[in-house]
């Protein structure tokens, strides 16, 4: 599938679902302990890193946007559907919100301290994968945090309908989280951690994080190496400290 397809296959679905799947989504941090603990933890690596503009990338209505705003984060979203993007400026007039795409963000190289994709690189499919992956290490500062939850797991699904019955047509892919870090590391990412969320659930969730190599470390990253820690509590996803060049 070429990229104007599926990417144009996305926002006409999520444009159309936009206003339902905000309400299906409002509140629902509040019954997910482990995910906020994530983005706890995401918050307090922004903040020692100084500070800065964070970019949620493919935020949908803006939920995760608002909560990191609440953790104290200079937040702000981008995403595919414009009509989410007017959901969540609706829902947070106080947030900076725009559409754009993950695969060719309009962000400056170095631009933002920290950038998080939650669930959002779902519908990416694979070949796609790298050159994301690229566009988010070049507009990470050196050292800057990045954040993914995704579905685990095997293959993809075509969804063809969702969040109140509305038609789509979107397909949705799992993956495994050291498949997921092989991409990063290739990008240039140091990987810190990663923790398997309802790993009984039939479709299990992940959140992984990392971050963007220094410049000078790039061209050996594979002789430096990077130190994953697995982990299942909240409270053990200290990550190690960054590794020296």
């Amino acid at each position: 599938m070429s990229v104007d397809r599926w990417l144009a296959d996305t926002r006409s679905s999520y444009d159309t679902v936009a206003v339902s799947y905000a309400d299906q989504l409002r509140g629902a941090l509040a019954g997910a302990p482990y995910l906020r603990a994530a983005l706890a933890l995401f918050a307090d690596l922004v903040h020692a890193e100084g500070g800065g503009p964070v970019a949620d990338v493919g935020c949908g209505p803006g939920h995760v946007t608002a909560h990191l705003h609440e953790l104290g984060v200079d937040a702000f979203g981008i995403d595919l559907s414009s009509a989410m993007v007017d959901v969540a400026r609706r829902d947070h007039p106080g947030l900076r919100f725009e559409a754009g795409s993950m695969t060719d963000l309009d962000l400056a190289d170095a631009s933002v301290v920290g950038l998080l994709a939650f669930w959002s690189l779902i519908h990416v499919p694979d070949e796609a994968v790298p050159t994301v992956f690229g566009h988010f290490r070049r507009v990470l500062r050196p050292g800057g945090p990045l954040l993914l939850g995704f579905h685990v797991g095997d293959g993809s699904r075509l969804k063809t309908q969702g969040y109140g019955g509305h038609p789509m047509n979107v397909h949705v892919h799992r993956r495994r989280p050291d498949h997921v870090a092989a991409w990063l590391r290739d990008a240039g990412f140091t990987v810190e951690a990663h923790m398997l969320i309802d790993p009984d659930e039939s479709v299990p969730g992940a959140v992984l994080f990392a971050a963007a190599s220094p410049k000078a470390c790039l061209t050996r990253h594979s002789e430096v190496g990077s130190h994953r820690i697995v982990r299942d509590r909240p409270n053990a996803l200290e990550p190690p400290p960054h590794q020296a060049c």
